[in-house]
């Protein structure tokens, strides 16, 4: 039986649904091969160890901290730990920073590592490595405390209305359809609240189309589903407080052609953005048929609505086999990289040591 931590809640504005992932990745656990560690950030960053996952036990987390002062970090308590699944939305759990901890600590973890899940998280910098590589993306700008732009600059290049929104922040979180100046003033305040860069992209009209990829050297892609919201766009109250506000379509209506191209477009990003377990890469299908990449999720959602699990669900994979294979794919993964040398030596000199000469 192997020790799997799930490392769950974070210093981010995700935290409520990295907390509703992490119940549901519980509740499917084969309790016969994993014995679970529940182990929960709270919003201040503090470490706690938690029995189980109701409100009243992530209230009382504080007689439990592991990790009380971030400053001075005591780590011990992740020895014995076989595998650790960050159930971490958003950043400090899905842009790297809690990958870099793990690989220090030399711990098998799901997911992308360093890399991938820094450059998952950065919707500019992964759109800027995606066009490079002919990804067709929607055309955008970056506008920084430093490099503000005016609305009418953006309206000029991008058209209206135009999206804008954080550039590392995920579940539509500070997403704004901008259509009027003012509108433009009020979505840059609130976004520059989450991080301070920010993306404006052009508006597709169209549907928006998501596929999940598991692997790792050789990933695979499921079938496409598709996200219907009721409202103007998939905003985080569609998404998550509004029980109605979205229909989420599993095998929508594609032509065959269609789903081997959104496949196709989402195993070529994943390996670009050096994913490895598993990510979910959303698009946007013009009303004339053309497909683009919208972004990349390293650390997908796994709650009750949550479009990931269900894709491979329909797709021959359900909750529990799910789970089982991106265990199997970390420890893969940290096979491989466990078998890379840590000394130098020169193939084209001779071993003294190995010849006799001491």
């Amino acid at each position: 039986m192997q020790n799997l931590a799930i490392i769950f809640g974070g210093r981010s504005v995700e935290h409520e649904v990295s907390v509703a992932s992490a119940k549901n990745i519980l509740e499917s656990l084969d309790r016969a091969k994993y014995q679970p560690s529940l182990i929960f950030i709270d919003k201040s960053g503090n470490w706690h160890l938690v029995e189980n996952l109701n409100q009243e036990a992530l209230e009382r987390s504080n007689e439990k901290a592991l990790l009380a002062d971030v400053s001075r970090p005591n780590l011990a308590f992740l020895e014995g730990i076989d595998i650790v699944f960050p159930v971490l939305h958003g950043p400090f759990g899905e842009d790297g920073t809690l990958q870099g901890l793990l690989e220090l600590m030399n711990i098998p973890y799901i997911g992308s590592g360093v890399l991938g899940s820094a450059l998952g998280i950065d919707k500019d910098i992964a759109r800027q490595l995606l066009k490079f590589h002919n990804i067709p993306v929607a055309k955008s700008q970056v506008i920084r405390p430093s490099r503000l732009l005016t609305f009418e600059e953006v309206r000029q290049e991008l058209g209206l209305p135009f999206f804008l929104k954080p550039a590392r922040l995920g579940s539509s979180i500070g997403t704004h359809k901008v259509k009027t100046e003012p509108d433009f003033h009020v979505a840059l305040k609130d976004a520059f609240s989450y991080d301070n860069k920010v993306l404006v992209e052009e508006y597709i009209e169209g549907r928006e189309i998501e596929c999940a990829v598991l692997g790792n050297e050789n990933p695979r892609a499921s079938i496409p589903g598709e996200v219907v919201p009721h409202a103007d766009f998939y905003s985080y109250a569609s998404k998550y407080l509004d029980a109605n506000g979205t229909d989420l379509i599993v095998d929508p209506d594609l032509s065959e052609e269609q789903v081997e191209k959104v496949q196709a477009l989402a195993v070529q990003s994943y390996q670009i953005l050096d994913c490895a377990g598993l990510a979910r890469v959303d698009f946007f299908l013009s009303g004339q048929g053309d497909l683009y990449v919208n972004e990349i999720n390293t650390l997908p959602g796994f709650t009750a609505v949550s479009m990931y699990p269900k894709l491979w669900q329909e797709s021959g994979l359900n909750y529990r086999e799910l789970i089982d294979e991106l265990v199997e794919l970390a420890l893969e993964r940290f096979k491989q990289k466990s078998r890379l040398k840590t000394s130098y030596h020169d193939p084209l000199v001779p071993d003294k040591k190995a010849a006799g000469h001491f």
